[in-house]
This record gives structure tokens, sequence and C-alpha cells, in this order.
């Protein structure tokens, strides 16, 4: 059974760090698509990031240069490494997986991906 779990949300200040996890049970985490989404308040989820069995990487523009992806395999864990937070980051950060290996160039699009975790809360004061 497919199970994604994150963990690491929290709240902190701006210019700060925080690493999320998402635990991954029912396939192995290099064998999908997988990424982080955020979702502010009511609006539509946002793509922040995604990895590949490829290992071909995607950013949003918004947080290139401040955030990073990584899978441990051994561990069935993805990661995302946040630095130098800012307050327009403060959302619920959700980690997703599509049914395939590729993610493609329509990587933020929420709804090719089936499997979701429940979310983890990230505020940053300023």
């Amino acid at each position: 059974q497919v199970h994604l779990a994150e963990s690491g949300g929290g709240s902190v200040q701006a210019g700060g760090s925080l690493i999320l996890s998402c635990a991954v049970s029912g396939f192995p985490v290099s064998s999908r698509c997988m990424g982080w989404f955020r979702q502010i308040l009511r609006k539509e989820r946002q793509g922040v990031a995604v990895t590949d069995l490829g290992s071909i990487i995607r950013y949003a523009d918004f947080v290139k240069g401040r955030f990073t992806i990584s899978r441990d395999d051994a561990k069935r864990t993805l990661y995302l490494q946040m630095n130098n937070l800012k307050p327009d980051d403060t959302a619920v950060y959700y980690c997703a997986a599509k049914s395939n290996y590729y993610c493609g160039g329509t990587w933020t699009m929420s709804t090719e991906y089936i499997y979701w975790g429940q979310g983890t809360q990230v505020t940053v004061s300023s």
C-alpha cells in the first residue's frame, strides 16, 4: 500500500532553514517522479521541485538557489532542504508522486500526481 508521510515543518524566522522529509512506502523512491508542492491558504497548489528516475531535477523559479531536493533510496525518503526562507514561503508543503518515473515539462501540474502526503506546515516570520 502506498503511503507518503511528510515531517520537518515548523516556524522559523526569515533567513532561516528547514529540512522537510517524506517517508515513502509502497514503491522505491527512485522509481517515480516525486516532488514537493506547497499550498498557500486556499490557493492552488504550486510545484516547488521534482526529481525522477533519471535524477533530472527541476525547481520553480521562486525557490531556485534556495531549495534543494534530494532522495535517499535506502531510507525510502525524499527531502527538501530549504535555505534563506522568506515570509512568502509560508505554506503547507506536500510530498507527491506520479504513477510513472517521468516528470516532464508539466511537472508543476498537481493533477498529474496520484499520491499525496498529508502535508506539513511551514511558517516563516519576518
